[in-house]
């Protein structure tokens, strides 16, 4: 069912950085390794509505509609600068020792989950790409699809977990540079709004 070349790309698409690692590492530098799966969880999440969409046929829709794809894809840059325009303006406040970390969860989470429904390249995989590895003898193509989703999905949380603990990792490097957290920060900030205009 899921063939080689379906495994290799999936992970060739998901270590390639874009704005879900970009995400999740900025967040295991700052806040260390629980909010940093927070933020990979989040980004998982964020991968359900294009895979619901996908299964229902939606794709034909957004390829016959090129307004609707123009929506998502100006929405998803809109929501990028204002990422970089906040981790630029936050610059110098970061506090390595914050103890109420697992009260910030869910705000990490729901960005992550908004960084990735707003992410017109992750629709473009589920829309266009995904589908092709689905068998044209089956007869439950819905199934596949959800299948192969879900392993995508798989690859994604550990691969993003995986960049948030070495992010964590380093982190104290950080704590001891004021300097290089300032530095870390608009670096991150100049990211999103490099990838904001990517989009556009």
């Amino acid at each position: 069912m899921f063939s080689t070349e379906f495994l290799i790309t999936s992970l060739v698409v998901v270590l390639i950085p874009g704005t879900g690692v970009i995400y999740t590492v900025s967040t295991g530098l700052a806040l260390k390794w629980r909010a940093s799966i927070a933020a990979a969880f989040g980004c998982t999440l964020g991968i359900v509505p294009h895979l619901t969409a996908s299964i229902l046929g939606l794709s034909a829709i957004l390829q016959m509609s090129t307004p609707a794809f123009m929506i998502i894809k100006y929405a998803g840059a809109l929501y990028l600068l204002y990422l970089a325009w906040t981790m630029w303006r936050e610059t110098g406040s970061l506090n390595f020792d914050r103890p109420n970390v697992e009260n910030k969860s869910f705000s990490i989470i729901l960005k992550g989950i908004l960084i990735n429904i707003l992410n017109p390249k992750l629709a473009l995989f589920f829309f266009a790409f995904l589908p092709q590895f689905i068998s044209p003898d089956t007869i439950k193509p819905a199934s596949q699809m959800l299948g192969l989703s879900v392993v995508f999905m798989g690859m994604t949380f550990m691969i993003f977990v995986i960049y948030g603990f070495l992010a964590s990792g380093i982190s104290a490097y950080f704590i001891k540079s004021p300097k290089a957290v300032m530095w870390m920060q608009r670096s991150f900030a100049v990211i999103f709004a490099l990838l904001a205009v990517e989009l556009v």
